[in-house]
């Protein structure tokens, strides 16, 4: 069966292409689409952003997203806009630039230029999202755009410019999508619910599975790997789930991270603010929580604060259900506790007690678009002045992120003041052994990581005062 999918309202059918083809590959080679450049390869420099628009429920969505990580049959359905879609080319209108375009010239936002279709995709989607445009929503949707010689003053003004301009948004037609791709070797497997993924996976254990491909697309965009079987978990409904109820939030695994976050600010900020640290809004548009889980890192930013909340996970597979908390789930490097044929299905977090607080901290280089050096993550029970209950959890202190449990015990029913913290910071080494890498050596991490247990003290005694870097 033929993909289709419509570029700049050209709708196209599309077959005879391997399935591991990016998007943005497509775009330049066969469609001499070329405004779109071609950068890092890896989600990271924003060059190759393009738009995806789908109308849901009678309303058009408009996200940017990475061309570069993207395969091919991930667009199947959906209408992309490319930069050289926004020029306009019926009537009296002809060769009108978008408002975003016209401010980037006025503004004189581009030198080189070589990065300037990108970042005119990323805030023609902000403009079109319709939101109150403020300098922090601007910097956010600029954060995974790298600009090397303009500077980005000229560029937020023409952001604080043109965003305040809206525009009528056009209904897109529902195109169908294919339940399977074949090209050669290739199969690239769309079920549409969990019955259909439980058939395909049973009977394909060897296929790779993909919802964002935001990691699992580098083995396409930078190792040149050909995968033979990929099922593709975005259509599943039972997997883009989000409920909410007086105990917690249940979502599924293939729910992106810019669907959840509205829910996560809502119940801990903390996590929210660690989550707006994810790569970038091309990122989190795409990616999920549910593959952060299933790629096991150490590194992962979502684990260490899925531990401390205590998560459950659902695994599903043809003998059904089980549930995992999500402490268990992790064996040892990249391994997990996933028997043949299961995948995860949903995550739920229970809300947060009456006495209970949480943090997070995220230790990188750089406070956007970076990975992370150490995760820290905190949920503190407290009765009166004393430690009733505590969850501890690091990433970047193991082989997998885990519970400081030596920390845990040295504050449990313990007074809460800054001696117990500090007697409880002195348990980090005895808890973790972490190595030396290009992000941080062992002793850095091990003496951050106790430091974080002052900051976190400092955090929970003056709410109102909670102390960030941010990115001025």
């Amino acid at each position: 069966m033929a993909l289709q999918f419509s570029v700049n309202g050209n709708q196209l059918k599309v077959e005879a292409i391997s399935p591991t083809t990016t998007v943005l590959d497509y775009i330049r080679e066969t469609l001499s689409l070329t405004g779109t450049k071609e950068g890092c390869a890896e989600g990271d420099c924003g060059a190759c952003t393009i738009v995806l628009a789908e109308t849901v429920n009678g309303k058009t969505e408009y996200r940017a997203v990475n061309s570069c990580l993207l395969l091919l049959p991930q667009i199947d359905g959906k209408h992309v806009i490319t930069v050289e879609g926004l020029v306009s080319d019926v009537g009296e209108d002809y060769n009108q630039l978008d408002p975003v375009q016209d401010a980037m010239v006025k503004t004189d936002g581009a030198q080189c230029g070589f990065c300037t279709p990108g970042i005119i995709m990323a805030l023609y989607a902000l403009r079109q999202s319709g939101v109150l445009t403020t300098d922090n929503i601007i910097h956010d949707n600029l954060a995974g755009n790298l600009c090397r010689c303009t500077g980005y003053r000229p560029i937020v003004e023409a952001a604080r410019d043109a965003c305040s301009v809206t525009t009528s948004k056009k209904i897109f037609d529902k195109l169908p999508f294919v339940s399977e791709y074949t090209e050669g070797e290739q199969t690239f497997f769309v079920p549409k619910n969990i019955t259909e993924m439980v058939k395909i996976y049973g009977a394909n254990l060897d296929a790779d599975l993909l919802c964002g491909a935001t990691d699992s697309g580098l083995l396409v965009s930078k190792k040149r790997q050909k995968l033979n079987k990929i099922i593709y978990t975005s259509h599943i409904s039972e997997l883009t789930q989000i409920e909410e109820t007086e105990t917690g939030v249940t979502f599924g695994a293939a729910v992106t991270y810019s669907n959840l976050l509205p829910f996560i600010e809502k119940l801990f900020p903390s996590f929210a603010s660690l989550v707006s640290r994810i790569g970038s809004v091309q990122i989190r548009n795409v990616g999920t929580i549910g593959g952060n889980i299933a790629t096991a890192s150490p590194i992962g930013d979502t684990l260490p604060c899925l531990i401390a909340l205590d998560a459950t996970l659902t695994l599903c597979s043809g003998s059904g259900d089980r549930m995992l908390p999500i402490d268990e789930f992790f064996l040892d490097y990249r391994k997990t506790d996933l028997k043949e044929g299961e995948f995860i299905k949903s995550i739920y977090i229970p809300n947060l007690g009456p006495n209970q607080k949480f943090r997070a901290y995220k230790i990188s280089k750089r406070y956007d678009q970076d990975i992370s050096s150490i995760i820290g993550a905190y949920r503190i029970e407290l009765d009166g002045e004393t430690v009733s209950g505590v969850r501890i959890a690091y990433g970047g202190m193991a082989a997998i992120p885990k519970r400081g449990k030596k920390c845990e015990a040295a504050l449990h029913g313990k007074l809460w003041n800054m001696e117990t913290l500090k007697l409880s910071s002195s348990m980090v080494s005895e808890d973790f052994m972490p190595i030396s890498d290009f992000r941080g050596s062992r002793d850095y991490r091990l003496e951050v990581a106790s430091n974080l247990f002052e900051r976190l003290y400092q955090d929970i005694e003056n709410p109102e005062n909670i102390i960030e870097v941010m990115n001025l």
